[in-house]
């Protein structure tokens, strides 16, 4: 697998106003990279930039929006233009929206699909032609530990992020081919804006710069997927493995949703 360098190119994240993708484009700083983050406010962006001055690397804005499809196919045309080829990109950014039983199918859900999903993939396409025709490149996609299965208050989220690890593990078959190393992220709890929204316990809750370490960390070493704290992963992985009847069982005692 290839492995990015930051003498390779530039590093692109997207969603790096907030939260995730704000702690892993300083991450990628001060591993020398210059990080190109793009985000919908400019604002929060030029202050991250900021925030770089003096490490090892720099933080260059590139405001975009990733649900507009052709905006992102600009973007990354004009980043490749200005600051030469991208050697890695976290596609992170997406949302969370609560979606009670009553609202299902709403607004929520589509704004929930529209970005985790669409605006991935609009972030996508371009990277695939570009990176595949030169043969070189990697992609680390944002999903969750909650796309491994369905999970209680969690309807439109889990889907959309099923929905991610399902396309990226049928894209690695070409990609492969291509040179271009692929990648999924499946966090547990982070302490970011959008997990302090739940109002539920979340059990082994991680405090983001250990969060944004790992996925650094990842980009260098890991296989396909980078999925912490291991042993919620590894627990819903095994959930899933189980019959329906006892996999609906647990999770309802261990969530309090019984």
């Amino acid at each position: 697998m290839y492995r990015a360098n930051p003498t390779d190119g530039a590093a692109w994240v997207t969603g790096a106003s907030s939260g995730i993708g704000r702690g892993v484009a300083l991450e990628l700083a001060r591993r020398g990279y210059k990080v190109l983050a793009t985000a919908r406010r400019q604002a929060e962006l030029e202050k991250l930039a900021l925030e770089a001055k003096g490490l090892a690397g720099q933080i260059i804005p590139a405001p975009g929006d990733i649900a507009d499809r052709q905006g992102q196919e600009t973007l990354v045309d004009r980043m490749e233009l200005e600051h030469g080829p991208l050697a890695l990109a976290f596609l992170n950014a997406g949302t969370y929206v609560p979606d009670p039983l009553g609202e299902f199918g709403g607004e929520g859900f589509r704004e929930t699909f529209n970005l985790n999903v669409f605006g991935t993939v609009n972030s996508l396409a371009p990277l695939v032609r570009r990176m595949g025709a030169r043969r070189k490149g990697q992609i680390a996609v944002m999903s969750s530990v909650a796309g491994y299965g369905g999970m209680p208050r969690s309807i439109s989220y889990s889907a959309s992020k099923s929905a991610i690890i399902a396309m990226c593990e049928a894209l690695k078959f070409d990609l492969d081919k291509d040179g271009v190393t692929l990648q999924i992220v499946c966090p547990g709890f982070v302490k970011t804006p959008l997990t302090s929204l739940n109002t539920f316990e979340m059990p082994f809750l991680m405090e983001l710069d250990e969060a944004t370490r790992r996925i650094c960390d990842g980009f260098e070493k890991a296989g396909f997927e980078i999925a912490f704290p291991r042993r919620m992963a590894w627990s819903l992985k095994f959930l899933n493995m189980l019959p329906y009847s006892m996999y609906f069982s647990i999770l309802r005692k261990r969530t309090g949703d019984a």
